[in-house]
């Protein structure tokens, strides 16, 4: 089969609670055949047949693709983007949504990607590169020193862990050492020391075909581990959306000198980006500045976008991978959404797995539990990662989606799992006040 006939064969690779919510979207098409997963969750397994093959394996994710004959490839995580798995795939005859190697680097490298931004003109924080960490340490130190605080980044991928913002001298000096010690165990070592941006953050992300782009609505994620920002950075400890703050004619702006403006670029010069781009904003007084890019959607802004897409997800992938996305926009909802994310105790540190959960059958309107870090053992639904779930409501406000996204985490049965109190709180969605 090939792109644009009808039920495609899908393969979805990940396992976490963004990979659910891309299967549980697709699975409402009526459009799409066969979905497989690889290696999925407990929850992915219930819409879609997994295959346990880590996401890392290009070569046994290429070769199950070619033993299913997938029409369709969607690549969940950043990690085997970076590997090469969309060239290894493409060059197999088969169709994916996700950038090559080389147009990841626009996550993977953060270098990189403030040269892109650099030389298309993309408003981001200023900074510098050092491959030194001497040199880092007091580029930091003497940056925190003038300004109060700085932000240092790891130039590699990190799991959204690799950026410490220091709020004084003492801080910018440890976060140097802290990031160079675990770039050294892995051989690499490239530090970026950046300005620090005030504003609000908002997640944009947009669907590319190497030459255009179709923009979804903003999300707000949630980064830290704890109640009022506080605690180490995570993947995500929850996101809601649309994010607040950001009206159409920023949308619009954003989606021009900002998603636009990268993929115009980078096919300019030569690495044409195809699949879902995120940006990482922060909407400051001067407008917003771009803080990252990924090379994928976001997660957990996936598990609260999905919910709210009113548009076939199977329709903008193709026309991504057909290269017609021009021809497409994306439709929503008039809804709010909250996802929130419960995550096994000690999490970002360590934390144990192989702890039961209990799913009730009974929760509130408007509510889909998004599986991340979950197996069966011995019939059991149990843990297996830090991120656990991702509770997803949606609702007629953003109080309603705030409070049954809430409602449901407290009926779920999880010894040890914690999530944050605060998400969505105070914060507002398009000037609705909580």
């Amino acid at each position: 089969m090939a792109i644009g006939s009808p039920r495609p064969k899908i393969l979805v690779v990940g396992s976490g609670g963004r990979e659910h919510a891309i299967v549980w979207k697709l699975a409402a098409s009526d459009r799409v055949g066969e979905i497989y997963s690889a290696p999925g969750n407990a929850g992915i397994a219930q819409l879609a047949q997994c295959a346990p093959i880590d996401a890392a394996d290009i070569d046994g994710l290429a070769r199950f693709a070619r033993e299913v004959d997938c029409d369709i490839v969607i690549v969940g995580p950043e990690l085997p983007l970076s590997l090469g798995l969309a060239d290894r795939l493409t060059s197999q005859g088969q169709a994916v949504f996700g950038p090559t190697a080389a147009a990841s680097r626009i996550e993977s490298s953060k270098a990189y990607a403030k040269g892109v931004m650099e030389r298309a003109g993309i408003p981001t924080a200023c900074y510098e590169v050092f491959d030194d960490p001497y040199r880092a340490r007091q580029a930091a130190v003497a940056a925190a020193s003038r300004a109060g605080s700085v932000v240092v980044k790891l130039d590699a991928l990190a799991a959204g862990k690799g950026v410490i913002v220091a709020h004084n001298p003492e801080e910018a000096g440890a976060a140097v050492d802290s990031l160079a010690k675990g770039a050294a165990e892995d051989g690499r070592l490239r530090l970026i020391v950046e300005e620090c941006l005030e504003g609000y953050e908002a997640s944009v992300i947009g669907i590319s075909d190497g030459k255009d782009v179709v923009t979804l609505i903003p999300a707000k994620d949630h980064k830290r581990a704890f109640d009022g920002d506080m605690g180490p950075n995570t993947g995500g400890m929850g996101a809601v959306a649309p994010a607040p703050g950001i009206d159409r004619d920023m949308l619009e702006w954003i989606s021009d000198r900002v998603l636009c403006a990268a993929v115009r670029q980078m096919g300019e010069e030569g690495v044409p980006f195809v699949g879902a781009l995120f940006a990482g904003l922060m909407i400051t007084d001067d407008g917003p500045k771009v803080l990252e890019f990924n090379c994928r959607f976001g997660d957990p802004e996936t598990q609260a976008i999905m919910p709210l897409l009113d548009t076939d997800l199977l329709d903008l992938v193709e026309a991504s991978c057909n290269g017609c996305i021009s021809q497409l926009k994306a439709d929503f909802n008039q809804a709010y959404s909250t996802c929130v994310v419960m995550a096994s105790q000690g999490y970002p540190g360590h934390y144990s797995t192989g702890v039961p959960v209990r799913i009730p059958p009974e929760l509130p309107e408007g509510t889909v539990i998004f599986h991340a870090g979950t197996r069966i053992a011995n019939s059991q639904l149990v843990s297996a990662g830090g991120r656990v779930l991702g509770v997803t409501a949606v609702g007629s406000s953003a109080l309603q989606s705030r409070r049954r996204a809430y409602d449901a985490t407290e009926r779920i049965g999880f010894e040890g799992g914690y999530c944050r109190s605060d998400i969505g709180l105070g914060i507002g969605f398009a000037g609705e006040s909580l």
